[in-house]
């Protein structure tokens, strides 16, 4: 039995972690706060780290500890369990996190460039099909995913990004603007809210089985030390994201009087890319997309692949399910990009309040030691006001409920969940107190 990594098998861990994380949204929405935000960049930044870094950490140190999505979900009750994790694995799977990774690097970083008399979408299903292959294919074989992203994909990635930061440093346009939009009334709440986009915090729900089977994978089999492993991994990968996340809000703050016309980040790139390095600019952005995108997607579909393996209870193999959502999610990418996205907002809407009240609950367990009708309370409650939202954020309203909802605290600032929260939670641990009291006084 070992029971130590060495330094080497920790950081390629680590940087595997950051790989699974780092994809389409993360590369996005960092340089478009830059941009919106502009001079108030610093603190939509720290707002952004607690939704696409703080809460992905949380979350994948719960999962470990739980052993799984499943385990954690099941805290409140096993329809909770079932029905929650189903949506989570499908949302960040074929439904959406796949086919939206595999469906940006090309509409962002190829498209653009193609000649007038050649078929997007011909072209789209030539470049996915390539695109979901690779994802296939080191798929197949889990247990070398260490070796496959943390010494070769993700430092290529890191390495790509940060020749774009320099580059950036060297023109030095320094074009700050003042912030717009929302950035300019509320420029925290925002930048908090924007964090979602990355659907990191959903994301690691999945990814915290993964890292603690990588861990596994080379024979640390006390669970204290896996544990501990995958904190420690936890803590290095945030910490990369983070940076990252500061050179893309700088690159997007720094150009932001040069893109007054783009719409997303991916457009900020390509202007920034083609201003610092010319033709070049193409294909060293082409890279950086697609190598960002391929490696969410092959955690993505390693993991969902596992749970539907367990789910079956291994009557359906791991191999013939990496089959099925792989071919899936090409097809689903093959919709566009613009399809996709909007659907995305309302999924989020509804999914990651309640996927952030879980982690915290997971992750405070030790220290409060909740009751089931604490967990029951407090996440029908928040799913409940999600759904609501995210409703009518399709411009479904439901009577009498559509109005109640939204005339809750911070509703207007998609934030109507976070005092319900609270004041179950408090519900919650009265119930536990006035329990153990009875009981007390009944042993007495």
């Amino acid at each position: 039995m070992k029971n130590n990594l060495s330094r080497e098998q920790f950081f390629s861990v680590a940087i595997m972690l950051f790989g699974l994380f780092f994809g389409a949204g993360n590369l996005i929405f960092p340089p478009l706060l830059g941009k919106q935000a502009g001079s108030a960049s610093f603190q939509s930044l720290l707002a952004f780290g607690v939704t696409a870094v703080v809460f992905p950490i949380l979350g994948v140190v719960c999962v470990a500890k739980t052993k799984g999505l499943s385990n954690l979900a099941s805290k409140v009750d096993k329809y909770f369990a079932i029905i929650f994790t189903t949506m989570i694995y499908m949302a960040i799977g074929p439904g959406l996190g796949i086919p939206r990774a595999g469906s940006l690097p090309f509409e962002m970083a190829v498209a653009p460039f193609l000649p007038e008399n050649v078929s997007v979408n011909l072209s789209r299903l030539v470049y996915t099909f390539v695109f979901f292959l690779v994802a296939y294919l080191v798929c197949l074989k889990p247990s070398k995913l260490v070796t496959r992203m943390g010494k070769f994909l993700t430092p290529a990635l890191l390495v790509l990004i940060t020749v774009m930061f320099v580059g950036v440093l060297f023109k030095n346009p320094n074009a700050v603007t003042s912030p717009v939009g929302d950035y300019a009334t509320s420029s925290t709440v925002k930048g908090f809210l924007e964090g979602y986009n990355t659907m990191d915090t959903i994301a690691a729900l999945n990814f915290g089985l993964v890292i603690s089977l990588a861990i596994k994978s080379f024979q640390v089999e006390n669970e204290e030390k896996v544990i501990g492993y995958t904190v420690k991994v936890d803590l290095v990968a945030g910490s990369f994201l983070f940076v990252i996340y500061a050179m893309l809000a700088y690159i997007g703050m720094t150009t932001s009087g040069l893109t007054e016309n783009v719409k997303n980040g991916a457009e900020i790139l390509t202007t920034v890319s083609q201003y610092v390095f010319g033709k070049f600019g193409i294909v060293l952005l082409a890279s950086i997309f697609t190598l960002a995108c391929l490696t969410t997607c092959i955690g993505l579909i390693t993991s969902i692949s596992k749970f539907f393996e367990n789910l079956t209870k291994e009557k359906v193999s791991y191999n013939k399910w990496i089959v099925f959502w792989t071919f899936l999610s090409f097809l689903v990418a093959n919709f566009g990009l613009n399809t996709i996205l909007k659907v995305s907002v309302p999924v989020l809407v509804a999914i990651y309040p309640v996927s952030i009240v879980l982690i915290l609950l997971g992750f405070t367990e030790k220290y409060f030691g909740y009751n089931k009708f604490t967990y029951r309370l407090v996440c029908y409650t928040v799913t409940f006001i999600a759904v609501v939202e995210s409703l009518q954020s399709v411009n479904l309203t439901l009577p009498f409920v559509t109005k109640l909802v939204s005339s809750l605290p911070f509703y207007s600032l998609s934030l109507g969940w976070v005092i319900p929260m609270v004041l179950t939670w408090f519900i919650g641990m009265s119930s536990k107190l006035l329990e153990n009291s009875r009981s007390t006084a009944f042993n007495k």
